[in-house]
């Protein structure tokens, strides 16, 4: 019989470092920190953009000469230092997690403004299915994240155990 989840102690960073290093080979370490930067990034843009459209909170669109610079601009250029490092780099600095999180990163800027870039006119804001894409690509990003993270989080639960 196991335990209460009320009575499981809590997971310490350290315990969550040790199973990372341990439970994932590097290119799996990669993959979930590319996910999570995915992931984290297309969380907090759409907080940021929505907080925007209403007028609330600190954030407000940047604009240069009157042209609004949209994020998907500095996906592309963080994409392209990550190619760069990508076909130049060293083994070990092109598996570096700081190298995957911004892989991520810089997809998720692009990925939120892709209708943007197809249309080549301003259309984020259309009511025509935003929610529903919101909705899709944080469902699809937390999925990844959930499963490129599993053997972590088979890791700890298995250390919980009663033996």
């Amino acid at each position: 019989m196991t335990a209460p989840l009320s009575r499981l102690r809590p997971v310490t960073g350290r315990e969550l470092h040790t199973a990372y290093l341990e439970e994932l080979t590097r290119d799996e370490q990669a993959v979930l920190m590319s996910w999570l930067g995915f992931t984290g990034t297309f969380g907090l843009l759409r907080t940021i953009t929505y907080s925007i459209r209403k007028g609330v909170g600190p954030f407000r669109n940047l604009s240069v000469g009157g042209a609004h610079l949209h994020h998907y601009m500095w996906g592309i250029g963080l994409l392209a230092g990550v190619g760069a490092i990508a076909v130049h780099g060293e083994d070990r600095r092109r598996k570096h997690p700081v190298v995957a999180g911004a892989y991520g990163t810089a997809l998720a800027l692009i990925v939120d403004e892709f209708a943007l870039l197809l249309d080549l006119k301003d259309v984020y804001w259309a009511k025509e299915g935003r929610i529903s894409v919101d909705i899709a690509v944080g469902l699809i990003s937390s999925v990844g994240t959930a499963l490129a993270g599993w053997p972590i989080v088979h890791r700890l639960i298995r250390n919980r155990r009663p033996r």
